[in-house]
């Protein structure tokens, strides 16, 4: 049974007129935050490099007045290009990017035998993050728009051979924090670090699997969006375990539980980034 749960519709409709792009929407966490989008009222424009899992995605929301898929590469700037000028074409204007798309896989190569090739490709999601807010830029400065970018966890606690991956994140941290001194506050961006997520690519067997080899340390399994094996928090329908940082622009240190609707309310831009205290005691 897949992990990611049916679109639900939020009463209040925060998101309706606006339109969000989400990268490597097409499954997995990506997949659950468009969901999210069109639950509050919003259009998406799911981006993926899997075209049978897009289309698969529209034909089961059905929505085809506030749903499209483009085909995407973020790590390809003539893509990226593509992507924009599409939600533009169908939609008219963007209000939301979420730069969701990389390499899941946080374990590659022990550093010592990586190649520089395979260090690049795992460093998709922080060049994508750069591509996609480069382009979606000029758009979202018309309607005072948001940035999600979607870390880990791992950015700030890593397992071996996860050096690439928590560059990549670690990377889109500090982006996050540069990108919204240089907008905001026309356009706000924040970030979100996810811990370990259970998605239908990362189910049964192989996350026990990935449990059972990469823990030296105690910690929860995996948790998922029907209810955790540990404890968890929700990430745009999906559930991931231990703690979700939340990083925002300058402001006083402090900390407070993430709310399930912190996701949209940062896309819809109800949150205040100057004043919203951080989590996990990162102030940025």
């Amino acid at each position: 049974m897949p992990l990611t749960p049916p679109i639900t519709d939020w009463a209040t409709q925060p998101l309706r007129d606006r339109v969000v792009i989400v990268t490597g929407g097409a499954q997995g966490v990506g997949r659950g935050i468009a969901q999210a989008v069109l639950g509050a009222g919003g259009s998406v424009v799911i981006a993926d490099l899997d075209a049978d899992a897009g289309k698969a995605c529209l034909k089961e929301w059905a929505l085809p007045e506030r749903a499209a898929f483009q085909r995407a590469d973020v790590a390809s700037e003539r893509s990226v290009q593509a992507l924009v000028k599409a939600a533009l074409k169908r939609f008219g204007r963007i209000d939301g990017l979420v730069n969701n798309a990389g390499i899941a896989a946080a374990h590659g190569t022990p550093l010592a035998q990586m190649p520089l090739a395979e260090w690049q490709r795992r460093l998709s999601s922080l060049h994508g993050a750069f591509l996609c807010s480069k382009h979606a830029l000029p758009a979202l400065r018309e309607h005072g728009g948001r940035i999600l970018n979607i870390a880990s966890t791992r950015a700030g606690q890593s397992e071996a051979d996860s050096e690439a991956y928590a560059a990549a994140k670690g990377g889109l941290v500090a982006f996050t924090h540069a990108l919204a001194i240089s907008e905001g506050p026309a356009v706000r961006v924040n970030c979100i670090s996810p811990g370990w997520i259970t998605t239908d690519a990362l189910a049964g067997p192989r996350a026990a699997a990935h449990t059972e080899a990469v823990a030296p340390r105690p910690r929860p399994a995996p948790g998922g969006p029907r209810g955790p094996a540990g404890g968890h928090r929700r990430v745009g329908g999906v559930s991931a375990v231990g703690p979700v940082r939340l990083h925002h622009r300058p402001g006083p240190c402090g900390g407070r539980r993430h709310d399930p609707e912190d996701d949209l309310r940062r896309i819809e831009g109800r949150t205040d980034q100057r004043s919203v205290p951080t989590v996990g005691g990162i102030c940025v």
